[in-house]
């Protein structure tokens, strides 16, 4: 027969004293004297005892205090982002779990780090990030470990950080399948591709874009990659670099857009007469949506956020609960095409068609 699982009570047994003196050097809650508390750690050890903190969670009624922090403005991705905690604030509190959505400039690695700071103040129980490159953000990112609390970085990774795990989509390979669908597009024509990403130096954007060429390399290079345009995830940059770049530029065939911005790009493309180019862009907002419908856009590749904040908050719950936790796979994306829209009430709380 199996050895059963040895208990607290148990480890009281072995080291001779109460079970409340042995929950008390269990939770490090002090007012046990040192030769009991030796006594009790002997019988651990001895008896191979593992503290089910889950469950001593769960009988202390503990609310675990999990903060989101989303770039702010006009970008459409991350309001749907924030769209999804909102409506799962008052569910996750019914399992006791508080969640904070915390939101800063995009790209802005000083405004990251005082609010991860603020959050090391606060000692809440986990972090998710959407993570900038900057060392300052990976010594923030390490201080936030340091001191006990779970950190995800989460769409984006960070580049040298050490969190307890990133959430999202392999960009890579979104890049490559973006540039796998632009070789199917272009058949055995020769074409000419405009990038778009936010900074060059985002690192889900510039992962996608080196996905993107590689796969258009490797293919002979009869389809190439123009120089690339910088559109800081707004949609009023984007629209009025485009609109120059396409006039300058009439050997470009098709437009992959990495970041956002991209209701910019849509109306560049809603204003064209005829020769429209060949378009792959990211995430299914309420105007990439429309682009589908309307035939401006030929494909959406969607990294499913619902399917992020889900296995974030997991993830979350796991590491504070000192759970073992296998590295998160990544989230597959969706591919759109218009023919495979979701119904319209699926795609209800995307965003706001205006705004990107």
């Amino acid at each position: 027969m199996d050895r059963q699982t040895p208990t607290l009570s148990d480890v009281a047994r072995r080291a001779g004293v109460s079970y409340a003196t042995a929950d008390r050097v269990i939770n490090n809650r002090g007012g046990v004297a040192e030769k009991s508390v030796r006594r009790v750690r002997a019988a651990i050890e001895d008896l191979g005892y593992v503290r089910n903190v889950a469950a001593a969670n769960l009988a202390q009624k503990r609310t675990y205090r999990f903060a989101f922090v989303i770039p702010e403005g006009p970008n459409s991705f991350f309001q749907r982002l924030r769209n999804i905690l909102e409506t799962a604030r008052p569910e996750m509190l019914v399992s006791r779990v508080a969640l904070m959505v915390e939101s800063v400039a995009a790209f802005d690695a000083a405004a990251l780090v005082g609010c991860l700071e603020r959050l090391a103040e606060d000692k809440g129980d986990g972090v998710a990030l959407v993570g900038t490159d900057d060392a300052r953000v990976c010594a923030a990112i390490d201080a936030l470990r340091a001191q006990g609390m779970a950190v995800l970085t989460l769409v984006a990774d960070v580049q040298g950080a050490r969190p307890d795990g990133y959430v999202g989509i392999d960009n890579t390979i979104a890049g490559r399948t973006a540039g796998r669908l632009l070789l199917l597009a272009h058949g055995d024509r020769g074409g000419r591709v405009l990038p778009i990403v936010g900074v060059a130096t985002a690192h889900d954007h510039a992962e996608r874009l080196a996905g993107m060429q590689d796969t258009l390399a490797e293919a002979g290079g009869r389809v190439t990659s123009a120089p690339l345009i910088e559109g800081r995830d707004r949609h009023d940059i984007v629209e009025a670099e485009l609109h120059r770049r396409l006039a300058e530029d009439p050997e470009i065939t098709a437009i992959y857009s990495a970041g956002a911005g991209n209701a910019g790009l849509v109306r560049v493309l809603a204003r064209r007469a005829e020769g429209r180019p060949i378009v792959v862009l990211h995430e299914l907002v309420a105007h990439s949506r429309q682009a589908l419908e309307s035939g401006l856009v030929d494909v959406v590749i969607d990294q499913r956020p619902e399917d992020e904040i889900q296995t974030a908050l997991e993830c979350l719950r796991a590491m504070a609960d000192r759970r073992d936790l296998a590295a998160p796979a990544p989230i597959v994306p969706a591919i759109y095409l218009r023919e495979n829209l979701p119904p319209a009430a699926v795609a209800s709380q995307i965003g706001d068609p205006v705004h990107e």
